[in-house]
Order: structure tokens, then C-alpha cells, then sequence
């Protein structure tokens, strides 16, 4: 198999077991699961990753580096408005073009206190890095914004991709989400006096 193909189908499986463990978590998600969710047969998965295992550790690893890229976009920004709109903008894209992944990464950010696994919940934190908040000692209404905000990129990127809207989708995505976080955009429509003061 030539190398770009390969690299492409590999990442086409990282990307649904991915999905799957976001889903399932780890023990739950079998390696047939995955076989089935990639039109692969088992021996045909095993081919490409020689075990669970490893399997899972090629989905977080590739979750690390998506995780990075996103705080190293933002990294060198002060917190504020500006660091949230583009951590919101880079991680709506990431989100498109990886649904799986991200829906693994973002998953115990929006979950605190889950049972999900050490490295997983590790490569999260990347996540709530970019917006510069900690979970134990950011304000509550902060922490509560962030969280909403990437409950709803995961919600509304993988529904984007299920309607193949990824594109029409996306600038819908990124002001739902910043609306979220308290940033109000250009234009927006203000809330009805009696929703302000609710």
C-alpha cells in the first residue's frame, strides 16, 4: 500500500475509534466495534494496528498532537476575548476535519469528574489550556461558559458532519460557541429586557 494511502486510511481509523471510545470509553469499545465502524474485518484492523491497545494509544497520541496545535494557536495570546475567539475558531476546525478525535478530546473536558482515562482526560486539559482555565480554581460562571462552549463545538461539528454542512456550517458553529463564552459579536441581536435580567 503506497504511504499517502496508507497514512490516509490509518487516519480514517483513528478517527472512528476515536468516536467510538468517546462513546463507549475504552473497555467498552471492542476491537470488532471498531473493525465493523471501518468496514474492516478484525484481521484487517489488526493489520493496521497490531492490538486494542494499540489502537488506542495511536487515537491519543493523535488526540496530543490536536490538543497542542490548539494551545500552540493560542498559547501567546493574553486571556480575553481574542484568545477565546480563536481557540473557538482553531478548534471548530479541528473538530470538522477530525469529528472522531475531537469527540474523544472533548469528552471529559465536558465531563469533569468522569471516569474517563488518566491520558485522556490529560490531553483535555490541552483543551481548557487554551482558554486558560482550570477547572478547580477558575470561576465558576467561567468554567460553566467554557464548558457549554465545547459541549456545543462537539454537538454542532459532529451534526455539521452528518448533514455534510461542514462549511456552511462553520461560521454558525464558531458564533454559537463565542456566544456562549459571554462574547457578544458584532450585530448580534440583544437579549428582550426580561431575559437580561433573568
Amino acid at each position: 500500500m503506497a504511504r499517502p494511502f496508507r497514512h490516509q486510511v490509518d487516519a480514517g481509523i483513528l478517527d472512528r475509534a476515536a468516536a467510538l471510545f468517546a462513546r463507549g470509553g475504552f473497555a467498552k469499545t471492542s476491537v470488532q466495534d471498531v473493525a465493523d465502524a471501518v468496514g474492516l474485518s478484525k484481521a484487517g484492523l489488526l493489520h493496521h494496528f497490531p492490538s486494542k491497545d494499540a489502537l488506542y494509544e495511536a487515537v491519543l497520541a493523535q488526540a496530543d498532537t490536536l490538543g497542542t496545535q490548539v494551545l500552540d494557536e493560542v498559547g501567546d495570546l493574553p486571556a480575553g476575548a481574542a484568545r477565546d475567539v480563536r481557540a473557538v475558531e482553531v478548534l471548530v476546525d479541528v473538530a470538522l476535519a477530525h469529528p472522531g478525535v475531537v469527540a474523544l478530546l472533548l469528552a471529559p473536558a465536558t465531563r469533569p469528574g468522569g471516569d474517563e482515562e488518566d491520558r485522556a482526560s490529560a490531553t483535555s486539559e490541552l483543551v481548557l489550556r487554551a482558554f486558560d482555565v482550570d477547572v478547580a480554581t477558575t470561576e465558576p460562571q467561567r468554567v460553566v461558559r467554557v464548558l457549554g462552549a465545547l459541549a456545543a463545538l462537539a454537538v454542532l461539528t459532529l451534526a455539521a458532519h452528518q448533514q455534510d454542512r461542514t462549511t456552511a456550517w462553520r461560521p454558525h458553529v464558531v458564533a454559537t460557541c463565542t456566544d456562549a463564552l459571554g462574547h457578544r459579536r458584532p450585530g448580534a441581536a440583544r437579549p428582550h429586557p426580561e431575559q437580561a435580567e433573568a
